[in-house]
């Protein structure tokens, strides 16, 4: 049986990472079929549009896309592609693993944890904000609502049984933000309990920045709203080697984009020289996501042997091979 995803091939890198991607897929033969579509830059130069009805259609139609990452040019019009895709689909959780690989420059070993961060609301929304006409005071709204609080919350606990894990944690400033955070800690505690089998906990956000430098390993799931899980994921990610091997995955009721959460990296695309990696991981999240789990173990595994037998490896990985030399290594794993 076949599945047919959108595919948008991104900015910078994007296009040389994708390839690299797409040839350990189809090196796995698991039935997918992609259909190719634009957004970002290139979308700007082809059509005028950086997210074009065409590419919007193709991913209402097909439920699912892995994406390159992709330039927002400054200026007007959107404040972001990655946030008007969220918006547009109502992907509410945003799902990001930071997991150890060896050969890597992180300073920690065997790391395994999952930040769920709600996606649609929170500090993050475009209306209230507002600037003095004098420039003087600026102000923005943090709306959370119950509604946003429990499905993001019930995502996480559902997301820790299906994956056998044993904690989550739900990370708050509800001492401070006694009404946004705290509603979001309120819900978060009456979830809890209808899944006793999994341990709970809750942490003031400072509290978990610093309990993550200092003992990473507490941790498994992590669930917070939308502020929060953008630092802490990207804290996380520096805990395994930095937004290079930091997968994305941006899940909503009808339709889940997967992506590299690290930039187009324009200094050096074309060299072949781009660590896929990220790229890599986001596609083995959709595998998960499309219940081929023993095909995404396949990737993980492949990328974890060529890491530790430093083959062909990028330069970002501490070795002197290139993208497309490095996918030689890994298709050559998941084949065998």
């Amino acid at each position: 049986m076949s599945k047919t995803i959108a595919v948008i091939r991104g900015d910078g890198i994007g296009p040389e990472i994708m390839a690299a991607t797409l040839r350990v897929l189809d090196a796995l033969d698991c039935g997918l079929d992609y259909e190719f579509v634009e957004a970002g830059m290139a979308a700007l130069d082809q059509s005028g549009e950086l997210l074009p009805q065409a590419t919007l259609d193709a991913i209402a139609r097909h439920r699912v896309a892995l994406k390159g990452p992709l330039t927002t040019p400054v200026g007007g019009g959107f404040a972001s592609i990655n946030v008007e895709l969220r918006k547009r689909f109502d992907l509410y959780a945003n799902v990001r693993p930071a997991i150890s690989f060896p050969g890597t420059k992180a300073r920690y070993e065997n790391i395994d944890i999952v930040t769920v961060r709600e996606n649609t609301e929170g500090a993050y929304l475009s209306e209230g904000q507002t600037l003095s006409a004098d420039g003087e005071v600026a102000q923005s709204i943090v709306r959370n609502t119950r509604r946003g609080a429990t499905r993001i919350v019930r995502y996480a606990f559902e997301l820790a049984v299906k994956k056998g894990r044993r904690k989550v944690t739900a990370v708050h400033k509800a001492n401070i933000i006694k009404t946004a955070s705290g509603l979001f800690l309120d819900v978060a505690r009456e979830i809890a309990k209808q899944y006793p089998q999994i341990a709970f906990d809750e942490m003031i956000v400072d509290n978990t920045c610093m309990q993550l430098v200092m003992n990473p390993w507490q941790f498994d799931v992590i669930v917070t709203t939308n502020l929060f899980g953008d630092i802490l994921s990207d804290l996380c990610a520096g805990l395994v080697g930095g937004l290079g091997l930091a997968p994305g995955a941006n899940i909503g009721e009808k339709a889940a984009v997967f992506e590299a959460v690290h930039g187009s990296a324009p200094d050096i695309a074309g060299r072949n020289i781009a660590n896929p990696c990220a790229l890599l991981l986001a596609a083995a999240e959709m595998l998960d996501h499309l219940d081929m789990a023993a095909q995404s173990s396949r990737i993980r595994a492949a990328i974890r042997a060529t890491l530790e037998a430093r083959d062909r490896v990028t330069p970002y990985l501490g070795g002197s091979g290139t993208t497309e030399t490095f996918a030689d290594a890994l298709v050559e794993r998941v084949r065998a």
